[in-house]
């Protein structure tokens, strides 16, 4: 057989029937790339803006509102509508031709990160310095959080009922903070003999406050009560409010340019707000009314396994389909709620890990999703024999598929590393459980779940695109 073609022929059939991925930057015009460019300034800001979950749920309402889209509740005649949940999750609606008993396109993300929480009881002192107790959220690598600048931000809620609003190093003139870490010279025993799993321990991931102290020598507490008293100035705390406070320290400073070229961007928390910000955008900027109605879905506690009222388990994207139902008149009825779940099409936008060249061992590179080849699609997740996973059918694949390749969406396919190697979870399962098809879809990135990840800005683009095309698909 392989002597029977000419060189030709054989290029034209490898050409006709084998896959090659495709670079995104290769694919698009000056032109586009100058908007993948202009969209990664936007999405630099929202990452700015967006550290917490509570202030991405803040920044995507001020998006919505800009574009014209009203609350749910004050909707009257509006097709543009959006709710908002305990200040950790908000949805996005844009009503289409279809009965929303029809079904949904739905682009489901979270925007939760992993960070440093406090304890409810977290200010003490030791060796003449103040610190804040913390407790890890998410599943971070302990050692990349130590010796860094770190932000902290949250609410209180004092003794009247109040919540007051905490943010504390960002601003230029604002200090930073930092959990400390040990000098080499004396780490041989405690840490550099000891695997990494152990070698850091939460216990000592402590947020230093300062060193001056308040009052006389013989004061009790007197740099506790520094940091006490700097807190009651600026907002009023006492002590006491921690114990109904959610403070979270997070990495400070703003998303940069990574590399001469520009073509990357560094920043924390880009899993998973990355795909929260294209998917409000592609709601935001659809060219027309879409056939079916386009639901942006951004949930909280998804990196603690989307528990509580917050999380994707809860019965919130029920509550809102049901007010979706009531506005166009068609009855939120257990039967049109049912009917809207099980006729859905989603995509669980939730970002893939990038091929790593100092670390490919621990992918399977024929199955590894590669920076700067577009969104990924990733048919399951989970862990071992896909335990924990949901399985996306072959149908919903084809479908997606079909969408992207008549835009022009450059995509690939990838999966969470070497079977066996690790393993992890999305959202995926839990829209899974509504009946609906779904898909986890978005764009790859480099040292995921670190405090300072890596995607590219021509994968961020393309994810945009892919939503849009997705929420406009028939």
């Amino acid at each position: 057989m392989a002597e029977s073609i000419t060189k030709k022929q054989a290029q034209d059939l490898s050409k006709k029937l084998m896959r090659k991925p495709k670079l995104v930057w290769d694919a698009l015009s000056k032109t586009e790339q100058g908007k993948a460019m202009k969209f990664a300034e936007g999405y630099k800001t929202f990452l700015d803006n967006a550290k917490t979950e509570r202030r991405a749920v803040a920044e995507a309402e001020k998006l919505a509102l800009s574009a014209g889209f009203a609350p749910v509740e004050e909707a009257g005649a509006n097709d543009l509508v959006y709710k908002v949940w305990k200040n950790k999750c908000i949805i996005l609606a844009r009503l289409g031709n279809r009965p929303v008993a029809d079904g949904l396109h739905i682009v489901a993300s979270h925007i939760d990160s992993p960070r440093l929480d406090m304890k409810a009881n977290p200010l003490y002192e030791e060796v003449d310095m103040a610190f804040f107790k913390t407790h890890y959220y998410g599943g971070i690598r302990k050692h990349q959080w130590f010796a860094r600048p770190l932000a902290l931000h949250g609410v209180a809620v004092n003794g009247k009922g109040e919540s007051i609003d905490i943010s504390l190093g960002e601003d230029p003139n604002d200090p930073v903070f930092t959990v400390l870490d040990l000098l080499p010279h004396l780490a041989r025993k405690l840490q550099a003999g000891k695997s990494l799993a152990t070698a850091f321990e939460a216990e000592k991931m402590n947020i230093l406050l300062g060193s001056l102290p308040l009052g006389p020598e013989k004061t009790t507490d007197r740099f506790k009560l520094m940091a006490m008293n700097l807190l009651h100035e600026k907002y009023g705390l006492v002590e006491e409010d921690f114990l109904t406070a959610e403070i979270e320290a997070v990495p400070a400073g703003k998303a940069k340019d990574v590399g001469l070229d520009r073509s990357l961007i560094g920043a924390y928390g880009q899993d998973d707000r990355s795909c929260s910000y294209c998917a409000i955008q592609a709601l935001m900027k659809l060219r027309k009314k879409p056939e079916f109605t386009g639901l942006a879905f951004l949930v909280d506690k998804e990196e603690i396994g989307s528990e509580g009222n917050t999380g994707a388990k809860s019965k919130l994207l029920e509550t809102f389909i049901a007010d979706l139902l009531e506005l166009t008149g068609e009855g939120a009825s257990a039967r049109n709620i049912g009917s809207a779940f099980m006729n859905s099409k989603a995509l669980s936008g939730d970002v893939a890990p990038a091929l790593d060249p100092d670390y490919q061992s621990v992918h399977e590179k024929n199955n590894a999703a590669r920076l700067g080849y577009g969104i990924c699609m990733t048919k399951y997740t989970g862990s071992g024999g896909k335990s924990g996973a949901s399985d996306a059918h072959a149908e919903h694949l084809g479908y997606v598929r079909k969408v992207f390749e008549d835009n022009k969406i450059i995509w690939q396919i990838g999966q969470l590393g070497k079977v066996d190697e690790g393993g992890g979870g999305t959202i995926a399962k839990f829209l899974a459980a509504h009946g609906m098809d779904v898909v986890d879809c978005g764009p790859p990135i480099l040292g995921m779940h670190s405090p300072f990840e890596i995607g590219s800005k021509a994968d961020m683009y393309m994810a945009f695109k892919a939503y849009a095309a997705f929420f406009e698909a028939g």
